[in-house]
């Protein structure tokens, strides 16, 4: 049964902007994160505290965080890899944070030189940090349906990774395809099998559409009983660990298609595509979202 409101959790800020090969202005990331918000999202991830030596485009966390006009209701969670990261969030005003990990040993050693294990252990005082102090915590499963180093990953490795988090003291994991290669079958059984260990309200679903399935993805999550999507606007993103991923699936083709099936989103699509565009114009390339080509006529 489809649902009749979806979550959609924007990460173009955080997660698109991350792999752009020039650095983008404070003030672009600043306008493009309080475009987002006129626009009726709910959360809308706004950068990372990983270290600067490692994710150069988003060393200005602490200056987008100072400058955005934070509108009352709208999460703006931030990634942090440990407790160094977690205290400069903190200082920044951040309220909500994001781990990460991946459900393949071969992608975490490539991608943070950790093993899963290790990865875990550097965010548990994070966590146990957070839960005193009333941060809400997401956690991000990578990986789940494919690894550019090691090929198929086993259900049960995501699951056994899902589980250990939510027990951890997630609030929310989010699923994500990194590079893009599931389809809808394959995306659903991962999801039936994860939501057999970890409540089906505490799961959200991140698709890259490097093979054009993302939206045929959703809807097939939709209808095993998924209600948050992430998505970036623009679809702009890409893993720089996996050859030929693409970027993210794109916002405003996602909430498109989820009007056009009457369910609710709280989201002006005529301004997310404005904002799309806009965002597009300042990366100086094409956007990938096809609602927005239609409607400009590109």
């Amino acid at each position: 049964m489809l649902p009749n409101h979806v979550r959609i959790v924007e990460v173009g800020a955080r997660d698109g902007l991350q792999n752009e090969k020039t650095i983008i202005p404070t003030s672009v990331k600043i306008e493009l994160i309080d475009r987002l918000s006129a626009c009726g999202l709910e959360c809308i991830e706004a950068s990372s505290f990983v270290s600067p030596k490692w994710v150069p485009q988003l060393a200005d966390a602490e200056a987008v965080f100072a400058g955005i006009t934070r509108k009352p209701g709208v999460d703006y969670p931030a990634l942090v890899p440990n407790m160094q990261g977690y205290e400069r969030a903190r200082a920044a005003g951040v309220t909500s944070i994001a781990v990460f990990t991946a459900a393949s040993e071969a992608f975490n050693q490539k991608n943070i030189n950790a093993s899963i294990d290790e990865s875990i252990e550097r965010f548990r005082p994070v966590m146990e940090r957070a839960h005193t102090e009333g941060v809400r915590v997401r956690g991000y499963v990578s990986t789940v349906l494919g690894c550019p180093y090691q090929g198929a990953v086993p259900v049960s490795d995501v699951v056994r990774v899902s589980k250990r988090l939510h027990a951890l003291g997630c609030d929310e994991i989010s699923l994500g395809d990194t590079i893009g290669v599931g389809t809808p079958v394959k995306a659903r059984a991962m999801l039936h099998a994860v939501s057999g260990e970890v409540p089906m309200k505490a799961l959200a679903v991140h698709f890259h559409d490097t093979y054009d399935q993302a939206l045929a993805n959703i809807y097939a999550c939709l209808e095993e009983g998924v209600r948050v999507v992430d998505s970036s606007v623009s679809g702009t993103g890409g893993c720089p660990y996996a050859k030929g991923a693409t970027g993210n699936v794109a916002s405003e083709d996602v909430t498109y298609m989820l009007q056009g099936m009457g369910i609710e989103t709280g989201i002006d699509l005529d301004k997310l595509i404005e904002t799309g565009a806009w965002l597009a114009r300042q990366l100086g390339k094409p956007t990938s979202s096809r609602v927005t080509r239609a409607r400009m006529g590109e």
